[in-house]
């Protein structure tokens, strides 16, 4: 991932010296349970060093990235170095590894997937009384309160916080297994041993190498957590155009510029640019399921793959969520606008409650329906409120209406705390969230 979406913690994850050390690792953890070298050998292997220019000059003869790095390794541990990779094949290495690597992502993008949830809930209680327009397939349909929309937001990213913990959990495994598999120069319980020092769990049949629908599975998760933050952040976007003008991102007054070119823009720049990233998370889950199937045993069609689309799509979506949680707290709230916005249509989004009292009245489903079809498109195309045609209207069904029941707002809102409480099952009230 570029350096401009790349945050530093989890940059760290994936530099070369961390993936060599995460190969330092699993190589000392090896050499500690292989029976044979002596305390002193084992001391010098811990202490052996590498760096990544010696490892890249190595790979020009080697042309083997594991096997330069184990020259290399090897060299600096002395007589001792002749232990390491001892009975080992080199996806015993890159795979447990990756596992280690994967696991210090993936916490990362655990804590920023709970930290964007917690963000939706505390704003979801803030507003729950905000009344504002709901809308269907664009266009005003009912009232509810901001507070219910950000509830919903707040169960998805709850939702996808778990499918993160599941999927990590998932891939937070190793093999130590050897060639093909068979622990033909180690055994069950050496693997136990080495991956009980790495904190990892063991791969049951791993065939030389982990199997990929893990990897894949992360990679799903991963790009349903971005599709969860591009469906708020698309929220955001509509909610900013200037005809609606209801939610605008933060902005930094003084500082911040819109545009080059037109100094009154406020553009919604960070919806955007998560929108944006949250495709390339779908193209990275695309590339992860195609790595699932292998020649045989194993081949290495999947490593260069993954060495681009791992590291990116955990940087990518760390990146993400710390601009939606950033949004998420910060975004100014036109509670004033979202009231204008209810009556644009004049009253015509109270025709189910029109409906209703007709039914209730006396009058055949259809036939109350047609009656508010009526004076609700009436009301919208001449700009005339609803409840005055419907006063003016001589069906005495209709002046039988109880109009002041009908157009009471809070007939909309009444269940709103019962939903937005609801939070209080995976984010409870008052527990501190982060900064």
């Amino acid at each position: 991932m570029i350096p401009r979406y790349t945050r530093p913690e989890i940059g760290a994850v994936w530099t070369d010296e961390a993936k060599l050390e995460s190969w330092r690792q699993v190589e000392v953890a090896c050499a500690l349970e292989t029976e044979g070298p002596t305390p002193a050998e084992l001391e010098a292997i811990s202490l052996a060093t590498f760096t990544v220019d010696a490892v890249l000059e190595r790979e020009k003869i080697t042309d083997h990235d594991v096997a330069a790095f184990v020259d290399v390794l090897s060299a600096s541990a002395g007589e001792a170095g002749r232990w390491i990779h001892y009975g080992l094949t080199s996806s015993d290495v890159l795979d447990t590894a990756l596992g280690v690597q994967l696991r210090k992502a993936g916490d990362l993008l655990i804590a920023g997937a709970r930290d964007f949830r917690d963000a939706l809930a505390e704003q979801a209680r803030a507003y729950v009384d905000t009344v504002c327009v709901g809308r269907t397939h664009g266009v005003h349909a009912e009232p509810t309160t901001f507070g219910i929309k950000l509830a919903g937001f707040a169960f998805e990213a709850d939702r996808n916080l778990k499918r993160l913990e599941a999927a990590v959990d998932q891939v937070s495994v190793g093999a130590v297994s050897g060639a093909v598999g068979t622990y033909s120069a180690t055994s069950p319980d050496f693997e136990r041993r080495v991956l009980a020092r790495l904190g990892l769990e063991a791969e049951p049949v791993s065939t030389q190498v982990v199997a990929r629908d893990r990897h894949a599975e992360l990679l799903q998760a991963i790009a349903l957590a971005g599709a969860g933050l591009e469906r708020f952040a698309t929220e955001i976007r509509h909610l900013q155009r200037t005809e609606v003008r209801e939610v605008e991102e933060p902005f930094r007054a003084g500082a911040q510029k819109g545009s080059s070119a037109m100094p009154h823009k406020r553009n919604p720049i960070t919806s955007e640019r998560i929108t944006g990233l949250a495709r390339v998370l779908r193209g990275y889950a695309q590339v992860g399921v195609e790595d699932v199937a292998l020649w045989h045993e194993r081949d290495i069609s999947h490593s260069g793959a993954e060495r681009v689309v791992l590291p990116d799509a955990t940087i990518a979506l760390d990146y993400m969520y710390a601009l939606a949680t950033r949004l998420a707290r910060g975004m100014v709230v036109h509670s004033d606008r979202m009231r204008e916005n209810i009556d644009l249509t004049y009253g015509a989004l109270f025709s189910q409650r029109v409906l209703l009292a007709l039914v209730a009245g006396g009058l055949q489903r259809d036939d109350a329906y047609r009656i508010a079809q009526r004076t609700a498109q009436q009301a919208w195309d001449t700009r005339t409120q609803l409840r005055s045609i419907l006063e003016d209207d001589e069906d005495p069904q209709v002046r039988a209406l109880d109009l002041d029941a009908i157009f009471d707002l809070s007939h909309y809102t009444k269940h709103a705390h019962e939903i937005v409480n609801r939070l209080d099952v995976v984010a409870p009230a008052g527990e501190p969230a982060a900064a």
